[in-house]
């Protein structure tokens, strides 16, 4: 957007450079006879050429937008602008004078010297100008506050700090890992170290907030970075994450807390947009499970792909009254479909494909809470297993293009009842691709960042209600990742899938829970074990240690795509697995807790027993057990 000059300041410009044109073209005279008298000739000769040169070179100004500049904030750009506006003026009004005069009494080198006489007329004064304007703002009082980075975005955030009339924060130091940036000043700010040497440099210039203003960080730089600022006691924010900057969600100045999401957020995906929009632009697609973390998360995304028509299936009644009206409110020309009821019954999905014929289905309805569904086996096989069973078949039937089965990384050796039925759907939908013309695909992953009845929203409450919060072992590990992350890959999973794979989405590094508690404590303000204690309760029914996301007889293949890896399927015989099935019916029907035990433990044979995987003894609830388990004693690296 250019910028609005007023007309009365506009004219005063106007008259300075005008006056400034003549004096650089008369000076370049003076300069040339050595700051002697001009011979009257020569002079007589200058002064006829004063109107072409006014009109030539003004003309020039005015073209190259010398007049939209504001001297108060003259920059880079505005000199640039000058340099060029001046060089074409030259080159116009030497042609014009060659062609009128044939040069005589006119000196070659006088339009050298008055390029470089203009140039310094325009120029200096502006930056004068806004020299005297920026004075003040040098060495006022306020926050003093230390920069953590010395990029472009640092000088930017400076920038905006010395302009405040506020006057609200002083900047008094930068700090940053680059040597070659060391030993040099930013707006007359330095450089003054590196990111360990902060608590020093921040006791030393008693500073009273730290702001990191490195927007492209990794995860594992911001952990670093996180935890150098925690041992000063220094409060400390940060800038919004560069995606959010190049997409113009926020500006520079938006300072911020520091959230989880920086320090356990994975880098920016990479997908193949054009392949995954042609998979999806003028299908019609259904996401079972619509209104959960990972569907309605799915529905966003699709939306966007232009897909003839969204199809919702969600039992939750709110859950699904508030994703539709969301897609209704954010995408008003989506032909959008909805219909509250279960993946288990199969009227509703049998209703569900005769009116609409999906092209694509991906099925994200599950049980989940592991816990819970330890005393809940009917209800967990009834939804994860017979509910899959019901909506893949009814696809199969309906000859769908593609199904795909959003699995878990607790289907892998499970020790619970959700890992174990979720590992029962897979083998259905990969038994059932090897005699189908649909494409069944299974995309595996870990938790997801701030999802429903995940981890991080009930810590986030504990620490909300004053404490204790609640982790059940020092050493428990699980994978994260985000939820559109999670969402975009499970789409490039279903565009590059040929049927009866299982897909396993890169998780990065597990991450301990007890981490993930201390850090939300430190990022409410508050310290571990002194205002908010930290509780190990044992682990709990169900629990493992850590969770794997192949199993050992799953052996790894590249995709071609960084973040996606194949596990090869295991032989699965399809003619015993419908038995089994027929006998899970009944179980269910008859709400025989035992069988359906014994009927999970035959088809899932790897199954470990609740607690195996544990380096510990999972005591009483709310007892502390496990030896070193003060928080502050436990490694702080995930």
């Amino acid at each position: 957007m250019k910028r609005f000059v007023p007309l009365k300041n506009r004219a005063l410009v106007t008259f300075h450079d005008l006056v400034a044109i003549l004096v650089a073209w008369l000076g370049a005279f003076w300069l040339r006879f050595n700051l002697a008298r001009i011979p009257s000739e020569f002079l007589h000769q200058a002064l006829l050429m004063v109107p072409v040169v006014l009109v030539g070179q003004g003309i020039m100004l005015w073209y190259f937008g010398l007049y939209r500049g504001v001297w108060r904030f003259a920059s880079l750009p505005d000199l640039v602008r000058i340099l060029k506006a001046s060089a074409a003026g030259i080159a116009i009004t030497s042609v014009t004078i060659f062609v009128l005069t044939r040069l005589v009494f006119i000196p070659r080198s006088v339009f050298v010297l008055d390029g470089l006489l203009l140039v310094l007329l325009l120029g200096g004064p502006r930056f004068l100008y806004r020299w005297t304007k920026d004075r003040h703002l040098y060495g006022k009082s306020g926050k003093k506050v230390l920069i953590v980075g010395a990029g472009r975005a640092a000088e930017m955030l400076v920038r905006d700090l010395l302009r405040d009339p506020d006057h609200t924060y002083q900047p008094t130091g930068f700090v940053d890992d680059d040597p070659e940036k060391h030993d040099i000043d930013i707006h007359g700010i330095p450089v003054m170290g590196t990111v360990d040497e902060i608590p020093a440099i921040a006791a030393d210039r008693d500073v009273d907030l730290i702001l990191i203003a490195l927007p492209s960080a990794t995860p594992a730089q911001m952990r670093r970075i996180v935890g150098t600022c925690e041992s000063t006691g220094i409060h400390f924010r940060t800038l919004p994450r560069i995606e959010d900057l190049v997409t113009g969600q926020v500006s520079i100045r938006e300072l911020r807390e520091v959230k989880l999401d920086d320090l356990l957020g994975r880098e920016a995906v990479s997908l193949d947009w054009q392949a995954i929009t042609r998979g999806m632009r003028g299908k019609i697609v259904l996401v079972s499970g619509g209104g959960g973390s990972i569907g309605s998360e799915l529905c966003r995304q699709i939306a966007r792909l232009e897909p003839a028509r969204l199809v919702l299936l969600e039992q939750s009644e709110f859950n699904l009254y508030a994703i539709e009206l969301e897609l209704r409110r954010e995408f008003p020309g989506l032909p959008l479909a909805v219909f509250l009821g279960s993946v288990t019954d199969a009227v509703v999905v049998e209703q569900v494909f005769q009116a609409h014929q999906p092209n694509i289905v991906f099925h994200a309805a599950a049980y989940k809470h592991v816990p819970m569904l330890e005393g809940q086996v009917r209800a967990a096989v009834a939804n994860n297993v017979l509910g899959t069973r019901c909506l893949a078949s009814v696809a199969d039937k309906h000859g769908c293009d593609a199904f795909v089965m959003i699995s878990t990384d607790k289907a892998v050796n499970p020790s619970n009842v959700m890992g174990a039925t979720k590992r029962v759907a897979e083998i259905y939908c990969q038994g059932l691709d090897a005699c189908s013309n649909t494409r069944f695909i299974t995309v595996r992953f870990g938790n997801v960042l701030g999802s429903a009845g995940s981890v991080i929203p009930l810590f986030q409450k504990q620490i909300a209600d004053g404490g204790p919060v609640t982790v059940t072992h020092p050493q428990i590990t699980r994978y994260f990742m985000t939820i559109p992350e999670a969402a975009q890959l499970i789409l490039q999973a279903s565009v590059i899938g040929r049927g009866g794979e299982i897909f396993v989405l890169d998780m990065g590094e597990p991450v301990r829970i007890a981490y993930l508690a201390e850090q939300l404590i430190l990022l409410s303000g508050k310290k571990p074990g002194e205002d908010i204690e930290v509780v190990y309760t044992g682990l709990r029914p169900g629990e493992k240690l850590y969770e794997e996301l192949f199993h050992e007889a799953e052996q790894l293949v590249d995709t071609g795509h960084p973040k996606i890896m194949l596990a090869r399927s295991r032989p699965i015989d399809v003619a015993s697995m419908e038995g089994i099935f027929a006998d899970l019916t009944q179980a269910c029907d008859t709400n025989s807790e035992v069988r359906l035990r014994e009927l999970l433990r035959a088809l899932v044979p790897e199954q470990l027993e609740p607690g195996s995987s544990a380096e510990g003894t999972a005591g009483p609830r709310g007892a502390v057990v496990y030896p070193g388990s003060n928080p502050s004693s436990l490694p702080r690296e995930i």
